[in-house]
């Protein structure tokens, strides 16, 4: 079978071992997630774009994080769905879709980062700066924020996989549900010294610049709200920072239960099902918690609700 493989550029998927009897069942609950995923997060889009009063740089923002999150899920999730369906021993992928499928699977994680660290950006200066806010955050500086986050978290990955793709190959079973880089690297009999020390370099640069900025920028918040006594400006500051920081705290929680699982070889089958949760749980919720906290996209989605109910 190898040379087979390797002559034909494919490679052999290991997948979830889920139990024959409950195949269906998996099916179903990842088709509807995905369903729901795209509804929720595409509707927000189409909202926010075609609401005036929403174009907003917060919202503006905002947009790159559903649109991030239907990437994701939409690379992810049908493939997944084929391989449920599909016997173990058929589950083939090219080498091309595996590492186009890693490329963007790192590149979907990387941006939930970028994205988030521009939005506390954002609303550190609505907060802290509010009669500048106007002059600070022109379209102009949203489109450079909004490019730099994607940019950024391009070349990063782009650097992580192209590393791996230079590895000559003597293995053809990917040991995981999906293609990630882990999982490439691992099929070469090469050295990856270089890959691992990137590898790390890029996991700590990327969370120590994510979560130290996202940390001083809710400490520099808080020590405003605590010096002024303008209860309706900290109360509108908490109501939108709450929403900021508690999309940050399921990414970033959703994140490490995978790679926490990783110091755990025994349990491979968890750390697969926290893995496809990471792709599940953020990008169901983000559109559920800032769709529900913007007082027009609410009312917008009750209106549209009540449309579809008395038709």
């Amino acid at each position: 079978m190898d040379n087979a493989t390797f002559r034909y550029s494919v490679l052999l998927m290991e997948g979830l071992k889920i139990p024959p009897q409950s195949n269906h069942l998996a099916f179903i609950f990842l088709l509807i997630a995905y369903i729901f995923i795209m509804i929720f997060n595409i509707g927000i889009l189409i909202q926010i774009t075609i609401e005036k009063s929403l174009h907003e740089p917060m919202y503006i923002l905002f947009c790159q994080l559903p649109l991030n999150d239907v990437m994701g899920a939409t690379l992810i999730i049908p493939r997944m769905l084929k391989d449920i369906l599909t016997d173990p021993s058929e589950r083939y992928i090219t080498h091309m879709e595996c590492f186009t499928q890693a490329f963007f699977q790192h590149l979907y994680g990387t941006n939930a980062h970028t994205i988030l660290i521009v939005m506390a950006f954002d609303r550190y200066v609505a907060i802290c700066n509010p009669l500048r806010y106007t002059s600070i955050m022109t379209n102009r500086m949203v489109v450079k924020l909004s490019a730099g986050a994607w940019g950024v978290s391009f070349v990063m990955v782009g650097i992580l996989i192209g590393l791996t793709a230079r590895l000559s190959q003597c293995r053809s079973v990917i040991q995981n549900h999906m293609c990630d880089n882990p999982s490439l690297f691992k099929l070469s009999c090469e050295n990856v010294m270089i890959n691992n020390i990137y590898g790390l370099t890029f996991t700590v640069v990327l969370l120590t610049s994510s979560m130290g900025s996202v940390l001083i920028t809710y400490l520099r918040i808080a020590m405003i709200c605590i010096k002024s006594k303008n209860k309706a400006t900290n109360s509108k500051a908490i109501k939108t920072c709450s929403t900021h920081l508690t999309v940050y705290l399921i990414m970033l929680i959703s994140g490490f239960v995978p790679v926490i699982l990783h110091r755990f070889p025994e349990n491979p089958e968890g750390r697969k099902l926290s893995a496809v949760l990471f792709y599940i749980i953020p990008c169901s919720l983000n559109p559920l918690i800032y769709g529900l906290q913007s007082k027009v996209i609410r009312q917008k989605i009750f209106k549209c609700s009540t449309k579809i109910n008395s038709m």
